[in-house]
């Protein structure tokens, strides 16, 4: 036998059970606020993303192939973090940020919070911590390519892992999402 419930009643079953706000319409007052962002510092780039820049409180993947100006966009982000008296932190597990390259782009390289991981865990592990603090304005991990998991690390050459890298970056986005999306 089939019960027919109406939106309402669903909705109140809902917010009794994980409470309110955890379903809203999106047209009501405050459930589509405006979305607050910070420049890439490239005039172009904020005007396409639609927002005015890269969205806060959000996790933004820089995608393109090889030496393409992901890593440039991230600094111009975190100059710009800056600018705005913001803290900001660079997650280098590919172990290769270039400080000069970063100061010519207008990062002050005496505030950055840099990190060299030894694995990927570790790497989303101090990314989780500081985000979760709240006190910094970005968090940047350069590269996802180079989160390489412990496992991997730790095995003899040869040694399959298949899944490895996708499974971590599964969980860690879960976590690190959640996490964000309560700052912004």
């Amino acid at each position: 036998m089939s019960v027919c419930v109406s939106a309402e009643e669903s909705s109140t079953e809902i917010e009794k059970k994980f409470g309110k706000g955890a379903l809203m319409r999106l047209g009501e007052k405050g459930a589509a606020a405006n979305v607050e962002a910070v420049s890439t510092g490239i005039l172009l780039l904020d005007v396409a993303l639609g927002v005015g820049g890269m969205p806060c409180g959000r996790i933004v993947e820089v995608y393109g192939p090889e030496s393409s100006g992901k890593t440039t966009v991230a600094l111009h982000v975190i100059a710009s973090v800056q600018n705005a008296g913001g803290i900001a932190a660079f997650i280098d597990a590919e172990h290769a940020l270039d400080p000069l390259y970063a100061r010519r782009l207008g990062v002050n390289i005496d505030d950055l919070l840099v990190s060299q991981p030894d694995s990927g865990e570790q790497a989303l592990e101090i990314a989780d911590t500081l985000i979760g603090s709240g006190a910094v304005g970005v968090v940047v991990v350069d590269s996802v390519a180079a989160l390489v998991p412990r496992a991997d690390i730790d095995g003899e050459m040869g040694d399959a892992h298949a899944g490895l890298q996708a499974c971590l970056m599964s969980q860690a986005m879960r976590k690190l999402t959640a996490v964000a999306s309560k700052l912004s």
